[in-house]
């Protein structure tokens, strides 16, 4: 009996293991990244309509919406924010939209607004400058759908992020003055849904559209709030609403509810559509001609320069030749020279292995799907933090290479490691902010997130620079594979092509050529407030040019020194 012990205890350990390894998979199964989980709303139940902000592609500057005499609440609800979001501007308000799952609505009245001439004349500069409303429900971005038919057998469903405040009256549309402003005040809400009882109970929403349109809406009698009786609703032929002066308008909204086959998990697809896929893969054999173009000015230098001086050094007939030295032995003693300015050297490298490191490991998590862009502000706030923590490789590499050129004052060059770069940027971006805040945009970051910025660059990025130099300089210091001469050899005349100001153009040029077509899509994402998610692509390009850079060092070095 006391031998079957241990037999049982082995066993009962060993089905104990079993269970606590089902109950980790089934956790694994409802795993879902951080704001992004999916909700499901019963029949009836209120779905919350938040509003965002305006932006314009051709001012550059977001506006919060509430910063126009639209219907606003009683009270003005701001919905917590993280950095990235707050950075880029975003402004979420709760709204006077009641939207129940499942019910459509007709002509619902949401306010009246008695515009003054100067309220009218606010709308009508901010339609003349393009500006595009946006709202948020169930995380879900709204936007306007258009039916692309430039070619007819294949019409291509496109959506773009909001809706049009307004439009500029034309000849072609009916019941407009040519040059004249008209708000759309009354939205066709689209909500598309999805039910699958067999996995959920409940509806998923699924997709936001909004129609938007004019309507300068009539009614009889006094103003009787929501049971108020438009005579401009049912699909009657109405005058669009103009705003040349001060102005009645009734703010209306219709709800239409669609069941739809798109699962939560794809609802994003709509709005990330890529119809430029070719483009991305051009980009990509782009870049690799201009590496393999790199790689074969490089061998033909190996294999042709390299393989003459090792001749001629090894020729024992030439003993008397090979006496004066050519070649790769001209420099080899002069080479591994210090520069001029140590320090300021150290300090580029390191700050640029802390912005390689924050660009690998970004890119990374985004291929890995984490920086999803239903996580709003996540993409910035990963740069910033990550920015924050590479700090200690900013402090190491600078720390080791100022230590391998007999730099002697580490604290200095640290603390110009912690602070110029992030110095420059912060000056330029402070300054650039006080004209968006002169200017009233919700783009102008609040002095409290400055004061954030300022914690995680002097609480956490400085010290773990000078964490990182400490460990840097106590390393052994990096020794030359050749000795330096003591005194320099002269520099004879160089060719004109080899001056600073055309080296640094051509050095510049083809690592440039390399991504000039993938960053024109991130540069277009930016000032056209649209989603920017082929990081697969980006990651591709991104390795292309560190051999790019790699490849045309050398080259330059090369032709700088010989």
């Amino acid at each position: 009996h006391c031998s079957r012990r241990p037999h049982h205890s082995a066993r009962s350990r060993r089905q104990m293991l079993a269970v606590r390894l089902a109950l980790l998979l089934g956790a694994a199964r409802a795993f879902y990244l951080p704001g992004v989980a999916p909700r499901e709303y019963g029949t009836g139940e209120r779905v919350e309509l938040k509003v965002n902000k305006l932006t314009s592609t051709k001012t550059q500057l977001p506006y919060e919406y509430y910063a126009l005499p639209f219907c606003r609440p009683d009270e003005v609800v701001v919905v917590a924010e993280n950095l990235g979001e707050l950075l880029r501007g975003d402004r979420i308000m709760n709204s006077m939209y009641e939207l129940k799952m499942g019910v459509d609505e007709t002509c619902k009245v949401l306010c009246r607004k008695e515009l003054t001439e100067k309220e009218a004349a606010e709308f009508a500069l901010r339609i003349d400058e393009d500006y595009r409303v946006h709202w948020v429900m169930d995380n879900l971005p709204s936007a306007t759908k258009y039916v692309d038919e430039t070619n007819p057998a294949k019409p291509l469903t496109i959506y773009d992020l909001g809706f049009p405040l307004g439009f500029r009256g034309s000849g072609e549309i009916p019941g407009t003055a040519v040059g004249r402003a008209y708000l759309n005040n009354h939205l066709l809400l689209t909500v598309k849904f999805h039910k699958d009882p067999s996995s959920f109970e409940g509806s998923r929403i699924v997709g936001f559209e909004v129609e938007p349109s004019s309507i300068k809406h009539s009614y009889s009698g006094t103003w009787r709030g929501a049971e108020t009786q438009l005579s401009t609703c049912g699909g009657a032929v109405s005058t669009p609403l103009g705003m040349s002066g001060a102005a009645e308008a009734v703010f209306t909204y219709d709800v239409k509810w669609e069941v739809s086959d798109i699962k939560w998990a794809s609802r994003w697809d709509t709005y990330l559509l890529m119809g430029d896929e070719q483009i991305h893969w051009f980009s990509i054999v782009n870049s690799l001609m201009i590496v393999l173009f790199l790689t074969g000015l490089l061998a033909m230098i190996m294999l042709r320069t390299l393989h003459r001086d090792l001749r001629r050094y090894n020729d024992a007939e030439a003993k008397e030749e090979a006496a004066e030295e050519g070649g790769w032995k001209l420099v080899h003693g002069d080479v591994f020279r210090p520069p001029q300015r140590p320090a300021l050297l150290s300090v580029y490298v390191g700050t640029g292995v802390q912005v390689l490191g924050m660009s690998v490991v970004t890119m990374c998590f985004a291929v890995a799907g984490f920086l999803s862009p239903a996580n709003r502000g996540a993409l910035m706030t990963a740069l910033l933090l990550l920015f924050t923590a590479m700090g200690v490789l900013a402090g190491f590499v600078s720390a080791r290479l100022y230590k391998a050129l007999s730099g002697s004052d580490w604290r200095m060059t640290t603390l110009k490691t912690a602070v110029m770069f992030p110095g420059i940027i912060f000056i330029v971006f402070f300054s650039l902010n006080m004209f968006i805040w002169g200017q009233k945009s919700s783009g102008a970051v609040p002095f409290g997130t400055f004061f954030a910025l300022l914690v995680l660059w002097f609480g956490i990025s400085v010290p773990l620079v000078y964490l990182g130099a400490f460990f840097g300089y106590r390393r052994p210091k990096i020794e030359p594979p050749t000795k330096t001469n003591m005194i320099p050899r002269t520099v004879p005349e160089h060719a004109w092509y080899t001056q600073p100001v055309f080296s640094v153009l051509i050095g510049g040029l083809l690592p440039f050529g390399a991504v000039f077509i993938e960053l024109f899509f991130i540069l277009s994402s930016i000032w056209l407030h649209q989603f920017y998610y082929v990081f697969g692509f980006l990651l591709l390009v991104f390795l292309i040019l560190i051999i790019t850079c790699a490849e045309i060092t050398m080259v330059m070095c090369y032709f700088q020194l010989c």
